[in-house]
């Protein structure tokens, strides 16, 4: 019978508790990092854990045991949550130093550089409570022999009725709006890097969108989307500011 704590125990405690200890605060000194003698030390650390997770022997290559429990160089993890969290303060609006070239300020410049997409806008931004929405959302599941053999529209669905609809294919990603009401379609593209929910939602918000230029007297306007993520989405009280 074994002592200790098992292979499996090391490596969660390792993951969840010292090697975040360990990046805390890693946007203000990740460049420390950057010297031989810094790597070194931060190596000795991930060195132990492996060690106690593979049960290897004392002279196992710290290489070769980080492949072996898939955990990458610590000092390259240290800088990827400096990247991370600097990308996630640009993101909130509270990143004021985009153009910098020194210290541990230009984290950002390099990683917009390597890949131009962390130059767009994301979703990541301050949430928004919507207590009182004006609007429903009802659940309506019909067949599509149903849905055309039934004389008009659903019950629930009033007014002018609308189609949304966000899709993505290689080529990108788009929304597709259709008023029946008014014999209208209309198609948005989206670029290559939204993603399908910002285009079920973006859809909706399209309906929205032509509905404010139709001049029309009906008192309702029914959405129809196939998009429950989309619908949870517009039901939840805490939400992103596109939905």
């Amino acid at each position: 019978m074994g002592w200790g704590l098992g292979p499996k125990v090391v490596h969660w405690l390792y993951v969840a508790i010292i090697q975040p200890t360990i990046s805390y605060a890693s946007l203000v000194w990740w460049p420390g990092c950057q010297t031989a003698s810094t790597k070194n030390k931060v190596s000795k650390v991930q060195r132990l854990a492996c060690l106690g997770i593979t049960e290897a022997f004392r002279t196992t290559p710290t290489g070769a045991m980080e492949v072996l429990v898939g955990l990458p160089p610590l000092d390259l993890v240290i800088q990827g949550e400096a990247r991370l969290v600097a990308h996630h303060l640009l993101s909130l609006g509270c990143w004021s130093y985009i153009h910098s070239q020194q210290g541990y300020i230009c984290i950002l410049t390099r990683l917009q550089k390597s890949d131009p997409i962390f130059n767009m806008r994301v979703n990541i931004m301050k949430p928004v409570f919507n207590l009182e929405p004006k609007y429903r959302v009802t659940t309506c599941i019909l067949a599509r022999e149903k849905w055309t053999r039934s004389p008009g529209t659903p019950p629930m669905v009033k007014g002018l009725v609308w189609f949304a609809d966000g899709s993505r294919t290689v080529e990108g990603t788009g929304a597709e709006v259709y008023g029946q009401s008014v014999n209208r379609g209309l198609s948005i593209p989206l670029g290559k890097h939204a993603t399908v929910f910002q285009a079920e939602v973006y859809a909706i918000l399209g309906c929205v969108h032509e509905t404010e230029t139709q001049d029309r007297s009906e008192k309702y306007v029914s959405i129809c989307s196939d998009s429950q993520v989309a619908l949870k989405a517009l039901q939840a009280v805490k939400t992103s500011p596109l939905v």
